[in-house]
């Protein structure tokens, strides 16, 4: 048998395989950021198709960390319910699922949260209008809600919570020197950057003890202009690490990074899979915990490979199992034709446009 279906354990959650369902923005939340029968359709599909772990969209854990429209929410306890019917669907599936909680800061949808972002510093050139710079009890504020949340996602059945500390989102920007330009205890070298991190799980593991699964989704690199870079991201690891983080999903780039970012498009060759396996291959040398590899992977040779050669212990993918939710089921068949998946992220065209994401091609056969 593949090793990638072997059954493994993060902190007391058990997993039939290796792979993960890595979260994307699904656009499928109600208005107000509640849980919708779509929603919940494509987590027990996702189960249905053997995905070991599911990971959700993310879920903003303060109203003014909202990023886009029909975004998940996790900030009041009204959500619960509509979180539990997710969590119970997927568990009659077999399936296990965490919830990843998540803060836009800077990159906040200012007409949703109707005020004006906030993040690390009041820096320009990123957006066309202002930004704020967060006080102390503003951030005080943020590790308190990240803490609250993780306490719903436990209530409403979730398996474990995922920390978004990526993308260039609020906890990726306090670890980035390009948006991070504090002089306080949360600015300047990395020990600081990494500081409201530090917080952000110890209030977590306040609320759910620590026999609860808490992962995070990092950036290797933010792929901009003196923004993190791959030596301070390990930096970083390390010290969640030692703070008791569970398991690190290794990722990279911003949402205004460009063309600096890897090509996510037109990953139709094994040599454009696995963008970031080098820098997984680094966090290896250093840090001794679970690690999930995103990025580009579409054929099950290479997820092999990355496995079978200790470079990653967990194959997460978003795209591919847009198009093909039953994916991994087709795998374990036997049948290890590579995903069908074309990179050309067409599915988010529907999202945007208010109907929930879904792949273009498969659906309206569009090419």
């Amino acid at each position: 048998m593949s090793k990638l279906f072997e059954s493994t354990e993060i902190n007391g959650m058990v997993l039939k395989n290796r792979f993960v369902r890595s979260a994307t923005w699904e656009g499928m939340a109600a208005e107000d950021g509640s849980c919708t029968p779509k929603l919940v359709g494509m987590m027990r599909k996702l189960a249905e198709g053997k995905v070991g772990l599911i990971i959700t969209s993310h879920a903003y854990v303060q109203k003014n960390g909202q990023a886009g429209p029909w975004q998940l929410a996790i900030y009041k306890d009204e959500y619960i319910p509509g979180l539990r019917e997710m969590t119970d669907r997927v568990h009659e599936k077999g399936g296990k699922i965490v919830i990843q909680l998540a803060h836009a800061g800077f990159f906040a949808n200012p007409k949703l949260i109707g005020a004006t972002p906030a993040g690390p510093s009041a820096v320009t050139g990123f957006t066309k209008t202002p930004r704020l710079e967060m006080t102390d009890q503003n951030i005080q504020d943020v590790v308190k809600a990240f803490g609250l949340a993780a306490e719903r996602a436990q209530k409403a059945g979730f398996d474990g919570v995922q920390i978004h500390a990526a993308h260039g989102y609020l906890l990726s920007q306090f670890l980035s020197p390009a948006f991070n330009k504090r002089e306080d205890r949360y600015g300047g070298n990395i020990e600081n950057r990494v500081m409201i991190l530090k917080e952000v799980l110890g209030r977590i593991r306040k609320h759910v003890g620590i026999n609860y699964p808490v992962l995070i989704k990092m950036n290797s690199r933010d792929f901009l202009d003196n923004g993190l870079e791959l030596e301070d991201s390990i930096q970083a690891a390390k010290t969640l690490a030692v703070e008791g983080i569970d398991a690190i999903e290794l990722s990279g780039g911003t949402l205004v990074s460009g063309d600096h970012n890897p090509s996510r498009t037109g990953i139709l060759s094994e040599n454009k899979e696995a963008y970031f396996k080098d820098a997984a291959i680094a966090f290896r040398k250093n840090i001794d915990r679970p690690l999930i590899l995103v990025g580009g992977i579409r054929s099950f040779h290479l997820a092999e490979e990355i496995v079978n050669n200790n470079i990653a212990d967990y194959i997460s993918m978003s795209r591919p199992l847009i198009r093909e939710p039953d994916l991994i089921r087709r795998w374990e068949s036997g049948d290890r034709m590579k995903a069908t998946c074309l990179s050309d992220s067409k599915c988010f065209e529907p999202a945007l446009g208010g109907k929930g994401i879904y792949c273009v091609i498969e659906k309206e056969g569009r090419e």
